[in-house]
């Protein structure tokens, strides 16, 4: 294969990412806290040697999927009535525990795990101010949960939900779709965050915008397609008329 059979090679597994992670934002379009994440693609050039021609003729440029960004607007803050979920308004991001070691999210759906400890939607224990466990007894009947993430029932104080932020939220690195990890980043703790007990952030994804981006995407492999398969007849062509000439 020639240069230009290389080059759309390399853009058709630019696009085919570029679809995987549009095709990853609509599956989780209703997934709290769920942040839609782009592609970052970029230009690589080689440089061919033995070629004569106009100037920028030796160089050839491939495509390049670098990495991909996520993007930080919040979702919309919306009411359950479930004194368990809790949302943030404003920057940060829930703590829990893992067998990985501590996560972070944004999705406030919370419950009380078998344990009897406040858990998210995977089992995970929410940690607290002193990182442990939020424990919850069956005597706990009404739970409060304060803006400042002070969690309370009848019976007194039982803890106060830990949210943190980074210097650089793009460098965090998704482990499903709803934790995060710090990626080796120290998380700063947020003394008084804004807490909405009650609701939920739903995530940041519009169906409509990522199916119409879909289909462009489609579009784009298919006319790189076409052009790679035009590029193999054509190749063909040229090897027929050497092969009758030599006979």
């Amino acid at each position: 294969m020639d240069s230009p059979g290389y080059i759309v090679l390399s853009r058709l597994s630019a696009q085919m990412r570029a679809s995987q992670l549009t095709a990853n934002n609509l599956a989780n379009a209703d997934t709290p806290g769920y942040r839609a994440s782009r592609p970052i693609f970029a230009e690589h050039v080689e440089r061919q040697g033995r070629v004569h021609g106009p100037n920028g003729a030796s160089h050839v440029g491939y495509a390049w999927d670098r990495a991909s960004w996520r993007e930080t607007q919040p979702g919309a803050i919306q009411p359950t009535s479930n004194p368990l979920d809790v949302a943030i308004s404003g920057a940060g991001f829930f703590v829990v525990e893992t067998p990985r070691g501590e996560r972070f999210t944004r999705a406030g759906r919370f419950a009380i795990g078998a344990e009897g400890q406040l858990v998210d939607t995977t089992g995970a224990p929410v940690l607290n101010t002193d990182s442990r466990p939020i424990a919850v007894s069956p005597n706990d009947t009404r739970i409060e949960i304060l803006g400042d993430g002070t969690i309370r029932s009848e019976n007194g104080v039982l803890g106060r939900l830990r949210i943190v932020r980074f210097a650089n939220d793009q460098a965090l690195q998704a482990e499903g779709d709803r934790h995060l990890n710090a990626a080796g980043q120290a998380p700063e703790e947020i003394a008084r965050p804004q807490l909405v007990q009650g609701a939920l952030e739903g995530s940041n994804v519009q169906s409509v915008l990522e199916m119409t981006r879909m289909m462009s995407e489609l579009r784009e492999f298919q006319f790189a397609t076409q052009f790679l398969e035009r590029e193999g007849e054509r190749q063909q062509s040229a090897i027929d008329r050497l092969l009758r000439r030599r006979s």
